[in-house]
């Protein structure tokens, strides 16, 4: 029998491991559409595997992952993201040989239509101007909110219904955190679901609809984010 979900995106019992290493022990977490949601833990605690685990980069041996409607848990990375869910990884990896217009247009892989792309690549100006004035710049040499705001581009050249963003805060300032934290809540504002990981709780507890607590491969929290925010343990192991 199919599985069956109310949510947008729901993550059910999913076991997943490293070679013989568990990384995730019955992760339960779901998304409707239209939040943002964001899942807090230290380093170590399994929260990239678990965006790895729902776009497909790690399979789950246990549990399922039902994305709109369909269950995805056993999928390729490719189609994943063919099925509209796009992931902006730790640590930005975009390629810094490759020109800001070339990063972008690589984000748009799946689509053939020229005018197309470039209504995508105008979509990205306006949450991003300074990647069209960096347009012919090498990625790699540009700052690291710069590269930031290029890898969230590249994301959203795939018109994705669900973005993944994997610590969008780490070693940036913190002007430029707040500027890419104020245009994730833009996104969000203007229809997009967002499921974003977060070692800086602060931030992403005050944009987020829900949040999920995880510790060593399982959730121990959730609640939604004002709920969190003011939770004993939550402010001592992560606000403190």
């Amino acid at each position: 029998m199919a599985e069956v979900s109310n949510h947008f995106l729901e993550v059910k019992k999913i076991d997943s491991f490293y070679s013989q290493i568990q990384a995730l022990e019955g992760v339960d977490l779901y998304i409707d559409k239209g939040e943002i949601v964001t899942l807090i833990g230290s380093n170590g605690a399994g929260k990239s595997t678990t965006l790895k685990s729902i776009s497909g980069q790690v399979r789950p041996k246990n549990g399922s992952i039902i994305f709109d409607g369909q269950e995805i848990s056993k999928f390729q990375a490719h189609k994943t993201a063919l099925l509209g869910i796009a992931q902006v990884p730790e640590g930005r990896r975009i390629f810094p040989r490759l020109t800001v217009r070339e990063n972008l247009q690589i984000g748009a892989f799946s689509v053939k239509d020229k005018h197309v792309i470039a209504e995508r690549m105008e979509r990205v100006f306006n949450y991003f101007p300074r990647l069209k004035e960096r347009l012919n710049q090498k990625g790699g040499t540009m700052s690291g909110g710069e590269q930031q705001m290029l890898a969230i581009g590249r994301a959203l050249m795939m018109k994705p219904k669900l973005l993944m963003l994997d610590e969008p805060s780490m070693g940036l300032a913190p002007i430029i955190v707040e500027q890419i934290f104020d245009i994730i809540k833009e996104m969000n504002e203007e229809g997009m679901t967002i499921l974003l990981v977060e070692q800086n709780a602060y931030q992403a507890l005050q944009i987020a609809d829900r949040g999920y607590v995880i510790q060593t491969g399982q959730i121990v929290l959730d609640g939604n984010g004002d709920e969190l925010m003011k939770n004993e343990q939550v402010r001592a192991a992560y606000l403190a």
